[in-house]
């Protein structure tokens, strides 16, 4: 695992990897500004410019407060949304990363058969979904762990992430089904390699990295599964 994280690594700098780290960061930062700039229109439109107290009289700019709070809210958001954002948006440009790593490390294999946009789209936001809904149940947990915290995280987040990476970089090359059976049975490894990727989660840039570097390592990962096999 830790070779296949280093290989990938190595190849950080390729330009391909560079083109789909920009087109995911910048596509997440696009989304989370429109989703800011809804919400605080939302605030100015339910929330009045003008109340009046009892005793006080008429108070004013209340929407400028409270679309000013939206926000530090949604900045706040913005911090906890930005790594399940982005990794979504580079599972529909995970053919790049993969067949990179492919041509430059496995030159001897046919091409792979690209999946279809609407596979990479529900593998994609179901993977996101998954994710931001278990991390927000656990939320609770990792109030209560104290300092075994960091582990939770890396525990959960790294099943998810193993689920994600490798389901989608198996399903390149034998379809949905067989990508599930060998998950199934290579789930430790898997999970292992998951907790890899889950650890620098959240060291800020690195993270945002983390969804291609994802990628390349669990290419090398099945791969050499598949070469084992």
């Amino acid at each position: 695992m830790l070779a296949a994280f280093f290989r990938a690594v190595g190849q950080a700098l390729d330009p391909r990897f560079r083109r789909v780290l920009l087109m995911g960061v910048g596509l997440t930062i696009l989304l989370l500004i429109a989703i800011t700039a809804l919400f605080v229109w939302g605030i100015g439109v339910l929330v009045p410019d003008t109340v009046s107290l009892p005793w006080i009289g008429p108070i004013g700019g209340l929407d400028w407060v409270a679309g000013a709070g939206g926000i530090v809210v949604m900045l706040a958001a913005s911090v906890f949304l930005m790594v399940p954002v982005a990794s979504a948006f580079t599972g529909f440009f995970l053919e790049d990363v993969a067949e990179a790593v492919e041509k430059r490390h496995y030159p001897h294999l046919p091409a792979a058969a690209p999946l279809p946009f609407l596979e990479q789209l529900r593998e994609s936001a179901s993977a996101f979904l998954l994710l931001i809904a278990v991390n927000t149940v656990a939320l609770a947990a990792y109030v209560f762990a104290g300092p075994l915290a960091p582990v939770l995280f890396i525990t959960l987040n790294g099943w998810l992430l193993g689920r994600e990476y490798f389901t989608l970089v198996a399903m390149r090359r034998v379809g949905r089904a067989e990508a599930k059976r060998l998950r199934q049975r290579h789930i430790a490894r898997v999970w292992l390699a998951g907790a890899l990727m889950a650890a620098p989660l959240s060291i800020p840039i690195v993270n945002l990295i983390m969804p291609v570097l994802g990628v390349a390592t669990f290419t090398h990962i099945y791969h050499r599964l598949q070469r084992g096999a």
